[in-house]
């Protein structure tokens, strides 16, 4: 895995625009060879994207995502999704990119991805919606400022607890525009353990996890089967 927006920064808004790429440009076809080269599943993080424009090209004005890649072990595209949730408070992203407006999910020999980005991991319908689509490794690549550092590990752990899911989380180090990042990428297993976490620093981690753990996990403890839906709004 890489982490969000790390060709520009995830908060170098005003690189956005001029580092956009078409879906198949030059990023993705380093990390469609990267994959090949090396034979494995790849996580390519997030690139800003240029969408195809109304008038049917990838011109300057087509519409911005923030666009997450996996790649297959052949280098072929195995899932784009574009982030639903831009971060900003109508400024920065969330003025600047568009809204993804689907679920994502790769089916991997071993396990089931569910794939989402960085302000994504505080809205837990999300990932919900991701586990009822068969998700059991939940990977989130992402800038997260280091002065919310413990909300991002905290958060984390959540996603993993309440779904029954591995957490692969990669944030990004060092600085983007000025804003210090949270880096401590970490992997979560389904009971909220911690099995490798990084420091701030740039760090790559290798951590090995039977995806297996997931089923095993929700059979000894059945809670997803005990969540009620469709309940009333107050008033109602």
């Amino acid at each position: 895995m890489l982490p969000e927006l790390w060709t520009t920064g995830a908060f170098a808004y005003e690189a956005f625009a001029g580092e956009a790429e078409p879906l198949e440009g030059p990023t993705y076809e380093a990390m469609a060879e990267a994959a090949s080269e090396a034979g494995v599943w790849l996580h390519a993080g997030s690139v800003p994207e240029r969408a195809v424009s109304d008038s049917g090209s990838a011109a300057d004005d087509g519409p911005l995502y923030n666009t997450s890649l996996v790649f297959s072990p052949s280098g072929d595209l195995a899932a784009a999704y574009r982030k639903i949730h831009r971060f900003g408070f109508d400024r920065g992203e969330a003025v600047l990119m568009g809204a993804g407006d689907e679920l994502v999910t790769v089916r991997l020999p071993q396990t089931v991805l569910g794939v989402a980005t960085c302000y994504d991991l505080r809205f837990p319908e999300l990932f919900r919606g991701l586990v009822d689509a068969g998700a059991e490794t939940l990977v989130v690549p992402a800038g997260w400022p280091e002065r919310r550092r413990s909300h991002w590990t905290l958060l984390a752990r959540a996603r993993a607890v309440e779904n029954q899911a591995f957490v692969l989380a990669c944030g990004t180090a060092g600085t983007h525009a000025g804003v210090p990042q949270a880096g401590h990428s970490t992997v979560v297993d389904p009971w909220g353990e911690v099995l490798a976490e990084a420091g701030p620093g740039e760090e790559v981690l290798t951590v090995d996890f039977d995806p297996a753990t997931v089923a095993g996990t929700r059979e000894r403890f059945p809670a997803l089967k005990d969540r009620v839906l469709g309940l009333a709004r107050p008033g109602r």
